[in-house]
């Protein structure tokens, strides 16, 4: 393992993103509904304007993936598409306890994305080490992690 950058902000976060894809056609994020969704599209931003396909697939549903497009309003999930990529995104949001994904599963959802293709990059996008700390990283073959700390603070004025 080794650090091939650090930054701060969301903005590291993405500009960390748009470089680790830059050879790849089509990207599938895999992540949870309400706390991936945005992620995914928030990366997809950073690409539009790119002839990059996108698909998400919320949990392991690969049946109902959705196109990732631009639109006026920034990205959005559009219509049900083939999830079939040479780059899967894994979004942290899965790995958590709550929300009961087995990372073995993940490797099974990970293998069916890629069917047919030459090129095969895995990323996981996370915060706090979650793929490291519910070992993940024992089940699945991540080429990249951007993981991310979080530290919030509230203001009284």
């Amino acid at each position: 393992m080794k650090v091939l950058s650090s930054s701060k902000g969301i903005g590291g976060q993405l500009t960390g993103f748009r470089k680790l894809v830059g050879e790849s056609n089509k990207i599938t994020f895999i992540g949870s509904p309400g706390f991936c969704s945005p992620f995914a599209e928030l990366m997809g931003y950073v690409l539009r304007g790119t002839d990059k396909k996108m698909t998400f697939i919320s949990n392991l549903d690969f049946d109902s993936a959705k196109s990732v497009v631009s639109t006026s309003d920034g990205m959005q999930f559009g219509d049900i598409t083939d999830a079939h990529a040479d780059t899967a995104v894994i979004l942290g949001g899965l790995a958590m306890p709550k929300i009961g994904i087995d990372p073995k599963a993940m490797h099974e959802m990970v293998e069916r994305v890629f069917e047919g293709a030459e090129r095969k990059l895995i990323i996981g996008v996370c915060f706090q080490s979650i793929f490291q700390e519910q070992k993940w990283t024992e089940y699945i073959d991540f080429d990249y992690i951007i993981d991310a700390d979080l530290s919030v603070d509230v203001i009284e004025m």
